[in-house]
């Protein structure tokens, strides 16, 4: 044991026992002897030779004092579950069959006072633990024999387990609640004659075994067992205080030539500590062993570190008589009943007394050994680390570094080591990170340059492809692909993009850098739906440019569902979650032509009311001049210059193609605006305004003809004729939409008219057929035909002669007409007038003999009307005002005459007649002839109606 190092792990702390001994002493005359000691709960507890107990507390000060046994305290134990006071001492004997030997159990938590007197006949009153039980070791069946040894041991509360040895060989054992006396005894057999110099209790869970230590052998009890198993573990024991129990629960024995270790399967490990070993004792992991020199007759206190083979102090003290551990302090009590009292230090003061001579791994082990928290071990390492770094054992020190990790800033590591140009180092540390899974971005970048910059494919290997477990990666994923790109390892990013489910990585790498499209197209087909979807939609552009066909598949697949899972019956919410079509077109930004085929695909096989945007785009397509989106054809613009400085043959070449391609994209374009506007729909399935726009944009006349005629904007429609100059077009298109029979609009033939009489040139042919048109539908006056013509100076007289002679020969006849209806109408009034005139100068001979109701002679009383119209009143009943014959009659009138009177008031009816009107002006007439807007008469309308002008006569 000469090669193990000492240092000063603890230190001395002077105390002074026996002060108050010594007072108490001189004040009665007399001396005690310490018979024994024992500590727990904060305090010491000492035994004298007459029987008095006294307490001391942490500073070593005398606490109290009190009578426990009459004669001597032998042997005492301070409990720890609770405040009880254990002890065995001789009292006076009652009788010369009882022994005088008793154990007693006080409570140390009752106190109560007690009046002794002294033997100077003077008084003093102290106070007195409360004794709860009092028991006679020694009967008849367990016979009295010297007490060697004594231990106890707290079982579930009250019970105790006391074990009491003796020096012919045997153990007295007592077990249960002394303070009630429910107690068991029995009797454990050691070697006969042989003094039982040490106990020890072991407890492991269920187990409860007693070490019995004498001076020739070692014996283990197992007393859970009935009777109590005995096994001999050796046969070699030792002498009264050289044995002690470990926190390991060994059994520590002290030899002259070596300490020894025994566990319940024998003898373990020993350690030469050469020396008589008057006291063992355990603390904190330490063995303490006062060891007496026989060569100087000096006895000399050390303390073991037995795990890291070091002496943490060593000191040479008196004659030692008890040793005891309390208050994280060991004491030593003399002889001379002086104590001293050694601590340890703080961690800190013994590593810094290791650091400063360089002994970095003792303060490993001891920090280790102490269970010290992680940090401070960590910061341990970091030392050894950098003293280590600083003598070049760069190896070793990232051996140490490596152990920090999870505790030590990794860049504190990383630095050192990039300075150092040390990358096989630093590689090991970036490994242990990332196993530890505390490594940041940065690190995965940095430990994957290290491989790259070393070539080493095969850790390469293993850092990207030994984990665990689908998606379970202790590095970042983008990180690791950016790198391995970046250093052309290309296998190496697209395996973890794989395995992370990264695919938009995994098909980055597949295009960008290794061009391998059909595999890129096969893995977009194993991915699901929704996942191939997002993918196509961020790399098309670049498979649309190189597999144009197979993208198409591919885009065709995902848009619509299969003719079998149709059969089979997919619900309506499936087919909702497909993707339109609409979500790709940014794909197809540089290749139209691809973008028609795959709509012109989807149309085909799927025929729905949401197409509306697809068809916005393929009239796009179909109706554009260059078969361009207008922002390609903006930003190609440069590209366009550079073709034309090419030549100009190669433009000719290809505006033949150019040419065909556009008027078939247009045959499909009006194929479309038509198919997608049936006749059952009100609305066509694509925009209206944006199909007029793209018409008009690429002067496509034939599908603009076609959407204003099917809107109805007919008008329109012969604008677009008059822009031509195709007036047989113009005249053909009149006749199909100017008739009114047909629900066309007749005023189309004046618009017709005038375009000619504005035209500025000789059309007398399409005037002529213009004026036929009108002539038979009387859609314009004379005058207006005229006056439109008139603005041609193309035109002569003979274009309108023959229309302008019919239509005066039609003008004479009306005259005539109208003539002969005014002569009649005169005559009319003027017998009305004369019979008006009548009514009024003269009277009325009312010759009728017969009733006009019943047709029977008149008889009085009698009716007679101006109508000359004659009732029997009983035949009128209570109606003798009007005519019944001629009421109905006139009541027509007077509804009408209401009816005209109302209708004058509508004037947005009387308008809309105008206007609607050939001739406005027949029509104000009318209004003028009925009456109806006339100026009112405030007048009297007189009483001569000639259904209410009556007169009655009786008799």
């Amino acid at each position: 044991m000469y090669q193990w190092r000492k240092f000063e792990f603890f230190e001395e702390k002077n105390s002074g026992v026996g002060k108050k001994a010594n007072k108490i002493a001189e004040e009665e005359e007399e001396e005690k002897v310490i018979e024994c000691c024992s500590s727990g709960r904060g305090k010491l507890v000492i035994g004298y030779n007459d029987g008095t107990i006294s307490l001391l507390d942490r500073g070593l000060n005398f606490n109290f004092s009190f009578h426990a046994h009459s004669s001597s305290v032998l042997f005492l134990q301070q409990l720890k579950q609770r405040n009880f006071l254990v002890t065995i001492g001789e009292d006076e004997q009652i009788s010369p069959q009882q022994s005088s030997m008793c154990l007693k159990v006080f409570d140390l938590d009752k106190m109560q006072p007690e009046t002794s007197t002294s033997t100077a006949t003077s008084s003093s009153s102290t106070t007195t633990p409360d004794c709860i039980g009092i028991l006679r070791i020694f009967t008849t069946q367990f016979p009295q024999a010297k007490i060697t040894s004594f231990l106890v041991l707290e079982e579930a509360p009250p019970i105790l387990l006391i074990a009491i040895g003796l020096d012919n060989g045997c153990i007295y054992c007592i077990k249960g609640d002394i303070g009630r006396e429910r107690i068991t005894r029995f009797r454990l057999q050691v070697d006969d004659n042989s003094p039982i110099t040490g106990l020890g209790f072991r407890v492991d869970g269920q187990a409860l075994q007693l070490f019995a230590v004498t001076p020739a052998s070692v014996t283990l009890f197992s007393l859970q067992n009935q009777p109590p198993k005995r096994q001999t573990l050796d046969h070699i024991g030792s002498t009264v205080n050289s044995v002690t129990m470990s926190d390991r629960l060994e059994l520590i024995i002290g030899r002259p030539e070596a300490v020894y270790f025994y566990e319940v399967d024998g003898r373990g490990p020993c350690w030469a500590f050469e020396g008589e070993k008057k006291f063992l004792g355990w603390f904190r992991g330490y063995l303490l062993c006062v060891i007496a020199d026989q060569r100087n007759g000096k006895n000399t206190f050390n303390v073991y570190d037995l795990k890291n083979r070091l002496i943490a102090h060593s000191i040479v003290v008196k004659e030692v008589t008890h040793m005891l551990c309390e208050w994280g302090n060991i004491i030593l009590i003399m002889a001379d009943k002086s104590a001293l009292c050694i601590g340890e230090k703080d961690m800190e003061s013994k590593l810094d007394m290791l650091f400063k001579k360089n002994l970095y791994t003792v303060a490993i082990n001891l920090v280790q050994s102490q269970q010290a928290d992680a940090a401070a071990t960590a910061e341990v390492l970091r030392k050894y680390g950098d003293h280590l770094y600083s003598k070049q054992d760069y190896d070793e020190a990232m051996a140490q570094y490596i152990h920090t990790i999870g505790h030590l800033e990794p860049s504190y590591v990383i630095q050192k080591f990039l300075d150092a140009q040390r990358i096989y180092n630093l590689t090991n540390y970036l490994e242990k990170l990332h196993e530890k899974g505390l490594a940041s971005k940065d690190h995965t970048t940095l430990l994957l340059n290290c491989y790259t910059k070393l070539k080493d494919v095969g850790k390469l290997n293993i850092f990207i492809k030994s984990e665990d477990g689908v998606g379970e990666h202790k590095f970042d994923v983008e990180t690791a692909i950016r790198v391995c790109r970046a250093a052309n390892y290309h296998e190496h990013a697209m395996y973890v993009a794989k395995k992370a489910g990264r695919h938009e990585l995994y098909l980055k790498i597949l295009l960008e850098d290794l061009g391998r499209y059909d595999e890129a197209l096969h893995y977009i087909s194993g991915l699901e739906p929704s996942q191939a979807g997002v993918t196509v939609k961020e790399y098309g552009k670049i498979l649309i440019e190189h597999k144009p066909v197979e993208t198409i598949e591919i885009l065709m697949r995902l848009c619509t569902e299969d003719k079998e899972s149709v059969k089979r019956g997919s619900s309506s919410a499936y087919i909702s979650m497909l993707p339109s079509p609409v979500d790709f077109l940014n794909i197809f930004i540089h290749h139209p032509e691809s973008l028609m085929d795959f709509l012109e695909k989807y149309t085909t096989k799927v025929k729905d009311e949401t197409q509306v945007e697809i068809h916005n785009t393929l009239l796009e397509l179909y109706l554009s001049n260059d078969l361009n989106f207008p922002s390609v054809s903006q930003a190609d613009k440069d590209e366009d210059l550079n073709l034309r400085a090419l030549g100009k043959v190669v433009a000719d070449r290809k505006d033949s193609a150019k040419e065909n391609d556009r008027l078939e994209r247009r045959d499909k374009g009006l194929r479309l605006l038509k198919s997608a506007w049936p006749s059952e729909l009100e609305q066509p399935l694509y925009d209206v305004d944006l199909a007029i726009i793209l018409c008009e944009m690429n002067a496509f006349n034939e599908g603009l003809l076609y959407l204003y005629e099917k809107m109805k904007l007919y008008k329109e429609v012969i604008a677009c004729y008059m822009q031509a100059h195709d007036h047989e077009g113009l005249i053909a298109c009149c006749k199909r939409l100017g008739d009114s029979g047909k629900g066309g609009d007749p005023s189309l033939w004046a618009d017709l008219l005038k375009y000619f009489g504005e035209l500025g040139e000789d059309c007398s042919k399409e005037v002529k057929q213009v004026l036929a048109y009108i002539e038979r539908d009387d859609i314009l006056p004379p005058i207006i035909v005229l006056q439109t013509l008139s603005r041609n100076p193309c035109l002569t007289l003979s274009v309108i002669k023959d229309y302008i002679a019919r239509k005066l020969e039609q003008e004479s006849k009306l005259i005539e007409e109208d003539r002969r209806s005014i002569d009649k109408y005169q005559e009319d009034t003027l017998a009305m007038r004369k019979e008006v005139e009548d009514l009024r100068t003269n009277a009325r001979i009312f010759q009728l003999s017969k009733c006009t109701a019943c047709t029977f002679t008149l008889d009085l009383p009698a009716v007679h009307f101006m109508c000359m119209h004659s009732f029997h009143q009983r035949c009128l009943g209570d109606n003798e005002k009007e005519c019944p014959e001629c009421a109905p009659e006139y009541r027509s009138v007077l509804e009408t005459k209401r009816s005209l009177e109302q209708n004058s008031k509508d004037q947005d009816q009387f308008f809309q007649q105008v206007k609607s009107s050939k001739d406005g002006f027949s029509v104000i007439a009318e209004y003028f002839g009925k009456g109806i807007i006339s100026k009112p008469s405030n007048g009297p309308t007189g009483a001569l109606r000639s259904g209410n002008a009556s007169s009655s006569t009786g008799l």
